[in-house]
């Protein structure tokens, strides 16, 4: 179908989606591919129905994914937020202030709040809980362990922000990164309770885990670059020999991750290219 719109000097093609969707069930019925396209002397739109396709990742079996993102507010909550509504998914902010993330969807609640009836429906819990004081550290494998308990027998995986203490520097995963007589001692605190959370995910088999460890240097203002290297559960080191990352550069890892679902059951790492 072709429409004569308006004449113009300039050349540019531009293409635009219009999606049906059952906000009930989230299946995608119809996509209108609309290609705006401008020539010399005329601007036409050209519109083609695509019927029950796969759009994108996002649009996984024809249905967009839900994700609940818990404790949305901080750095890597936000920026993990913001990565996945800009891929399209359903993003809805768990938050015990004003909502800062860029979703309209947001939930007011304390963590220790959410019920099973608030998670019901999602495809993807993200536990983005971080602390970094005495008052606050204590809470992060407590809030694993709460999150595992409303979603355990459930389809809905959990995917946690690690951390890097945790990962192994020897083959025999006997050594971990905390260990090392360099490690600083104001990051102890930090990487023992990221250690009895991962010991905790490891005894479930009741729910559908993901632990997503960062690099060494984790970098919350860093460039992103839109790659990174995936690791397992040894510390990985970059083509220059470093174990950095940067936050924006995670949240896409993250996100990823999420899209595909991997490494259920699993820890794994990133690090920069």
């Amino acid at each position: 179908m072709l429409f004569l719109l308006q004449k113009t000097p300039e050349k540019i093609l531009k293409k635009f989606f219009v999606v049906t969707i059952d906000i009930t069930t989230r299946r995608v019925y119809n996509i209108v591919v609309i290609k705006k396209v401008t020539t010399n002397r005329f601007t036409f739109s050209i519109f083609k129905i695509i019927q029950n396709k796969n759009f994108s990742t996002q649009f996984s079996g024809g249905i967009i994914m839900k994700i609940a993102v818990v404790c949305a507010n901080g750095k890597a909550g936000q920026l993990i937020t913001k990565e996945a509504v800009n891929r399209g998914f359903y993003v809805t902010a768990f938050v015990r202030g004003e909502n800062k993330s860029v979703t309209k969807n947001a939930v007011t609640k304390d963590l220790f709040n959410i019920t099973k009836e608030d998670l019901n429906g999602y495809d993807v819990v993200v536990d983005a809980c971080g602390g970094w004081t005495a008052e606050t550290i204590p809470v992060i494998p407590k809030a694993g362990e709460y999150l595992c308990n409303l979603l355990a027998g459930t389809d809905t995986r959990l995917v946690i922000v690690g951390g890097a203490g945790t990962l192994y520097v020897n083959p025999e995963h006997t050594i971990r990164v905390a260990d090392g007589k360099d490690f600083p001692d104001a990051f102890k605190p930090l990487a023992a309770a990221h250690q009895v959370l991962l010991d905790g995910l490891r005894k479930r088999n009741d729910v559908k885990w993901t632990y997503i460890s960062p690099a060494g240097d984790f970098q919350a203002d860093g460039e992103r670059t839109g790659e990174y290297t995936l690791g397992g559960e040894e510390l990985v080191l970059n083509s220059k020999g470093e174990s950095v990352i940067s936050y924006a550069d995670y949240a896409i890892a993250f996100v990823d991750e999420i899209a595909n679902g991997n490494h259920v059951g699993e820890r794994i790492s990133v690090v920069s290219k």
